[in-house]
């Protein structure tokens, strides 16, 4: 079991998607995401939504991804952030987001 004090060491913050496209390179079906953090920048991501988003309608979506993981090579991109989304079953994705409009960047507690 973790700590209060081991969970808020997990930075999640709010991202905008500003671009997705597919990633045929990726072993699984992926999109590649760029997300606006605000102050912490674009950062990249791949994730595995294929089942249930098409890389238009997650364009603009805000999301909320762990910010303070190190950088993982996945084929040959850098994902920088791990989105975060609810797993009904292997290979589905339902992605998590705030119900209210919040500033990119925004820290999750």
């Amino acid at each position: 079991m973790i700590t209060y004090d081991d969970f808020t060491k997990i930075e999640i913050r709010t991202g905008r998607v500003i671009k997705a496209e597919p990633f045929p390179k990726a072993r699984q079906a992926a999109y590649k995401l760029w997300l606006d953090f605000g102050d912490l920048g674009i950062r990249q991501s791949s994730a595995q939504l294929t089942r249930r988003y098409q890389p238009a309608e997650l364009e603009g979506r805000t999301l909320l991804a762990v910010t303070n993981l190190p950088p993982r090579q996945v084929a040959d991109f850098v994902s920088e952030v791990l989105v975060l989304g609810a797993v009904p079953e292997e290979g589905d994705v339902v992605l998590i987001a705030p119900d209210a409009v919040t500033p990119p960047g925004t820290r999750i507690l």
